[in-house]
């Protein structure tokens, strides 16, 4: 089975828009799973990131409800949104005009949270072990807002700690995906062999 068989089963919670949560750890390839899902299906990708930030990375859900989900749900043709700042020097562009498609793609370490599941149809894990999860943190993050490499690897280590007890309260690395895909192996080839 290939995911567009997969997908051929579910139906849209959010409108007419069938939404596909990819959830995993900071560094598991949430973002690269995200992309390649997004191009394949033509889906439009809304980032956790883009609501979340070092200063509230957990408790963003409501705005992604009022920005994302009820917009959709109303019969919203595009988004408009502010995106966070993860950094003193990060200035993000707001999302204008941002399409609403038939399939539509969340990603982020929270996207599949209690919260959400109302809205999503499909939920992807990317799991990937905790060692390679922090070096690509690490590496993606080396040299962000003048931090000293052992800050950014002790940052990292916090967040995952603190991923932890996020993923125990809502369940995430049990039952609370319809499909686990590993973060170390290639994803075209697990998308077409589910």
């Amino acid at each position: 089975m290939t995911i567009e068989e997969l997908l051929a089963a579910k139906q849209p919670k959010v409108g007419s828009t069938l939404f596909i949560a990819v959830f995993g750890h900071g560094g598991s390839g949430k973002s690269t799973l995200a992309e390649l899902l997004g191009k394949r299906l033509n889906a439009q990708i809304i980032h956790g990131d883009d609501f979340a930030s070092w200063d509230n990375p957990k408790d963003w859900w409501p705005l992604v409800i009022d920005k994302v989900f009820e917009p959709i749900s109303q019969g919203a043709k595009s988004l408009n949104y502010e995106r966070s700042k993860w950094w003193e020097d990060h200035n993000p562009e707001p999302a204008v005009d941002e399409p609403v498609t038939p399939i539509m793609i969340i990603e982020g370490v929270g996207v599949n949270r209690k919260e959400f599941r109302e809205y999503i149809s499909l939920s992807i894990r990317v799991d990937t072990p905790k060692e390679v999860c922090l070096q690509r943190g690490f590496e993606r993050d080396r040299g962000q807002d003048g931090k000293s490499d052992e800050e950014i690897k002790k940052m990292w280590r916090e967040w995952y700690e603190d991923e932890l007890e996020f993923f125990e309260r809502d369940d995430l690395t049990g039952s609370a995906a319809d499909l686990v895909v590993d973060g170390t192996k290639s994803f075209e080839e697990q998308l077409e062999r589910l």
